[in-house]
């Protein structure tokens, strides 16, 4: 993202919102975050996306994550909007929505944190935020940034798997190699030396053997 990069303090921002006006250092309080922007309300694929946010929301508080949304449309319109994300879920009319969503309807934060995604425009000709997810550690700095075109919806299990990745390494000196899932076996980092390692992972460091005779491929189970 232009202009802020991993482990960045993510800005503190001030900004009108279905909850009300928050500034989002406060709203996150010693929790992680996920804020995640949207091109528009009352559009399809938001609405599953943001369905499916809602879905989940419990298995993100349970990871002490709270969950804020932004579009560029007006707070009235996410209050109208958010009630048919509950009816696609099949939820009862009256249903709270489980996150507030951020009314960026003068893209003022689409621009700061590089949101805008220039191929895709309103009717007005204006460009359109991207579908971008950045993730929060509780120090207020930024651990992850995705980004994805308007015309592709995320997977938010994958958002998931990832904040228990980054919040294993955050407390262990571990990697997770590729579609890890947690209970898996993780990676014990390059930079450990072998006897560190044994005294660092009671259970256990199994070395795969390769043709290059090199031991970097270290695995162990999960902490």
């Amino acid at each position: 993202m232009p202009g802020l990069l991993l482990g960045d303090v993510f800005p503190n921002f001030e900004a009108e919102t279905t909850i009300g006006k928050i500034k989002f250092h406060d709203f996150l309080g010693d929790s992680w975050g996920v804020l995640f922007s949207h091109p528009r309300d009352y559009t399809p694929v938001c609405t599953t996306e943001l369905g499916r946010a809602a879905r989940l929301s419990a298995e993100f508080s349970k990871r002490n994550v709270k969950m804020i949304a932004l579009s560029i449309d007006s707070v009235e319109d996410h209050l109208g909007w958010s009630k048919d994300v509950m009816a696609y879920n099949g939820e009862a009319p009256g249903c709270t929505f489980p996150f507030p969503i951020i009314a960026d309807d003068k893209r003022e934060l689409a621009v700061m944190l590089g949101m805008l995604d220039p191929d895709e425009r309103d009717k007005d000709g204006m460009p359109l935020t991207a579908r971008c997810v950045f993730v929060i550690g509780p120090d207020k700095k930024l651990k992850l940034s995705i980004l994805y075109p308007a015309t592709t919806g995320r997977n938010f299990d994958e958002l998931l798997r990832v904040i228990d990745s980054l919040q294993l390494t955050a407390q262990k000196r571990v990697a997770t190699p590729v579609d890890w899932k947690p209970g898996d076996e993780v990676m014990v980092l390059p930079n450990i030396p072998e006897d560190e390692a044994a005294a660092l992972f009671p259970a256990g460091v199994y070395t795969k053997d390769l043709p290059s005779g090199k031991k970097y491929l270290r695995y162990t189970p999960q902490p």
